[in-house]
């Protein structure tokens, strides 16, 4: 995919790749390409996604933070 190939590393990035059974995402910064393979850093750890099953990518905004309200609810 072009336009992930071309993201700078760090960007937070959401990717659609293909699986058995259908299509998953993964959102997180962007770590590592190389010429066939892109690593997204996920709540769950690093994803490594082959760049031929990526069938949507782009860069997305920072979680938005947590609100006075957020905060007091997690007290």
């Amino acid at each position: 995919m072009k336009g992930l190939t071309e993201l700078p590393l760090g960007t937070r990035v959401v990717v659609r790749y293909r699986v058995e059974g259908g299509f998953t995402d993964a959102l997180g910064p962007l770590r590592e390409r190389d010429a066939t393979t892109c690593t997204v850093e996920t709540k769950r750890g690093l994803v490594v996604v082959p760049l031929d099953a990526v069938v949507a990518a782009k860069p997305v905004p920072p979680p938005p933070g947590k609100t006075a309200r957020t905060a007091r609810r997690n007290l």
